[in-house]
């Protein structure tokens, strides 16, 4: 599939405040697929919708206009988001940072993930930051082995204080201007 393709029955927007509890759902619901075998037990049960809706409430009312939130859609329902804006870490340096990347499991394989980060990496581009960056936990291999396949070069490690997890983290960065493959 080329580059500049998503599948013709997924739709991609600016997510809205409104959408808040369904994203803090969807994130959830991702999050814990993804490290349920990585994390501790306690991260998984503490780390739940409650907890994360304050965060996408105030991501998706920021008047910040270098953040931003995109929400892959199919037949209504969030199939996956891209979440991206000012550096949260000074491991990240005046890069921008991709905060979510999240693809629903029966979305993968198809562009998707990709198509989602080559859309932010435009728009952070449009914002001047010197670079992309996103944080991936150490152990997750497959998705350090997607952004390589993307471009990205690991370019430091560190660990993520928390607030629950204080996972060994891998920064992953792309250069200003940078596309993805």
């Amino acid at each position: 599939m080329p580059a500049t393709q998503i599948p013709e029955d997924i739709k991609i927007r600016t997510a809205t405040a409104e959408e808040a509890v369904e994203i803090a759902n969807f994130h959830v619901k991702i999050w814990r697929e993804t490290y349920k075998d990585m994390a501790p037990e306690e991260a998984i049960r503490v780390l739940n919708e409650d907890r994360r809706l304050p965060g996408w409430i105030e991501t998706l009312t920021s008047t910040d206009v270098r953040k931003n939130t995109q929400i892959a859609l199919a037949d209504g329902k969030i199939v996956g988001l891209v979440s991206y804006g000012p550096p949260t870490s000074k491991i990240f340096g005046d890069r921008g940072e991709i905060k979510h990347l999240y693809v629903d499991g029966s979305q993968r394989g198809r562009g998707l993930g990709g198509h989602l980060l080559r859309q932010a990496f435009q728009q952070m581009g449009e914002l001047d930051f010197e670079g992309v960056g996103l944080s991936v936990v150490r152990d997750n291999m497959a998705a350090r082995h997607f952004y390589k396949s993307l471009g990205g070069t690991e370019h430091a490690e560190f660990r993520d204080p928390g607030p629950i997890w204080k996972s060994s983290n891998i920064l992953m960065i792309w250069p200003a201007g940078a596309e993805t493959r």
